[in-house]
């Protein structure tokens, strides 16, 4: 792969127009990237030290951003959707970590959310961000929509009390009638655990967005080491700043 600087705030960016008629500006991906990948390079030691296992999850993550940057750098001028596939299939066949592979996975299901969009906006980035922090695991009917029921959770009740209701959203299936893990999916029990993570999170003071995010990746492959999790939170808060800023 040929080696191109890529800007951290990149090129001016585009104005697109919203089905509603109104004019956003399109969010380069590079520099989306781009951004998390200095993050994780601000965090590079700390992450490493957090790896028990090998101590160079830092490195691989670094490593990891700064290839998906460089592939979406590349890709400019096709879909959103060809970026985020072509960047999933490019760790897929050259990644050597496990967290390669876990956002290869991430990437290649927000290729499928995006497929037939013209542009990442901050109307639609949200769904970027959670597929790609969710591993790319899709929801079962009895997870539903993991983020958007979190936080409906957290905003119908500021001490969680309506949690439960409000992150099963009336899609659990009862037991006995199809209920249980399903292959590649969230189900009951992760949704329940992602409730208590938010719950926690929100008692560290984190506010509903960030709390659910942490409980997105509690539920999925990140959520399996603690140093996967630690650093995507770092990959989270880089993202959400990024487009928080797009979106003023």
């Amino acid at each position: 792969m040929s080696k191109r600087k890529v800007s951290p705030i990149g090129k001016k960016a585009e104005t697109v127009t919203s089905i509603s008629g109104e004019q956003t500006r399109a969010i380069d991906l590079s520099s989306l990237f781009n951004v998390a990948a200095q993050a994780l390079t601000a965090n590079q030691s700390s992450l490493n030290q957090a790896d028990t296992e090998n101590q160079n999850h830092g490195d691989n993550m670094v490593r990891v951003f700064n290839t998906i940057a460089q592939v979406m750098a590349n890709q400019q001028g096709v879909s959103p959707s060809q970026q985020l596939s072509s960047a999933s299939q490019y760790l897929a066949q050259h990644g050597t970590s496990g967290s390669a592979h876990v956002y290869s996975q991430g990437l290649a299901q927000a290729a499928q959310q995006f497929q037939g969009q013209s542009a990442v906006t901050p109307d639609n980035a949200m769904m970027l961000v959670q597929s790609l922090l969710g591993g790319g695991q899709a929801a079962s009917p009895q997870g539903g929509d993991l983020l958007g029921s979190l936080l409906g959770g957290g905003q119908s009740s500021a001490q969680g009390a309506d949690l439960l209701g409000s992150l099963l959203g009336g899609q659990a299936t009862p037991q006995g009638q199809g209920g249980g893990q399903q292959q590649g999916g969230i189900d009951l029990g992760d949704v329940l655990n992602a409730g208590m993570s938010f719950l926690n999170a929100k008692q560290q003071g984190q506010n509903n967005l960030q709390a659910a995010l942490t409980a997105l990746m509690a539920a999925g492959p990140l959520g399996q080491k603690p140093h996967r999790q630690e650093s995507g939170q770092v990959v989270a808060n880089a993202l959400l700043q990024f487009i928080g800023n797009m979106a003023k």
